[in-house]
């Protein structure tokens, strides 16, 4: 295996080739951050509707409990597959790269709200109520009071959803998105051997991970190490 990957090299490092890479990876990080960035923010959107009460935001409450449940129990190809059905019956000029981009919002926010939420209710109650009683609306205890604490409970498990969410933007290939796992693909059909041509799509995934993965457990473990000093 190593002589025929060491035979293949040379033609396979070419700058044509390298480049075809490059622009994979980058769609590859471009979905991730889109998912994440705005999966986020939807995230977070659904996560306070949660934390509401009274009758009159009930049906918001149902519908954002709806939609985190079904795009976290649904698995992502599925997901996949009915937004690319759908853009093609509604939307048939949209390009495939917008299709995968909507897609991983989605499953990034359902995701994403579960992490906030649990995040939210990490707080104490207390801090819920003193908030009310100096009249701050539902929006300003989050900005002021809630979010301020619960990111420290936050951004440990969301980093490790980041990490696990690169990887899962290989679906995007199903679809014909040139990503890295379609990027592979090519390339074996281009006559590399699958060692080759996916052992370099490993590599640029790990380079890509790795460094994320990192940062979090950095964060984790200095937020450790500050909540233990305050108790």
């Amino acid at each position: 295996m190593f002589s025929q990957i060491a035979s293949e090299w040379p033609d396979f490092a070419t700058y044509y080739n390298m480049l075809f890479l490059a622009q994979a990876a980058g769609t590859t990080l471009a979905l991730s951050a889109l998912g994440v960035v705005l999966g986020s923010l939807l995230g977070l959107a659904l996560a306070v509707t949660r934390t509401t009460r009274g009758r009159l935001l009930a049906p918001l409450r149902t519908l954002a409990f709806t939609f985190t449940e079904i795009f976290r129990r649904v698995p992502f190809l599925v997901t996949l597959m009915l937004a690319f059905f759908v853009f093609q019956m509604f939307f048939a000029d949209t390009s495939l790269f917008v299709v995968a981009a909507v897609t991983t919002t989605l499953i990034a926010a359902a995701f994403l709200s579960e992490i906030i939420r649990g995040g939210l209710n990490s707080v104490h109650p207390n801090q819920w109520e003193a908030a009310a009683a100096m009249n701050f609306s539902l929006l300003q205890t989050i900005r002021h009071v809630v979010l301020p604490q619960a990111w420290r409970i936050i951004l440990p498990p969301a980093f490790g959803f980041f990490v696990l969410f690169i990887k899962d933007t290989a679906l995007a290939s199903q679809i014909g998105v040139v990503e890295l796992t379609y990027a592979g693909k090519v390339l074996n059909n281009k006559g590399f051997s699958p060692a080759l041509a996916f052992g370099a799509i490993l590599i640029i995934y790990f380079l890509i991970s790795y460094p994320l993965a990192r940062l979090g457990a950095a964060l984790e473990a200095r937020l450790a190490s500050s909540r233990h000093h305050r108790s």
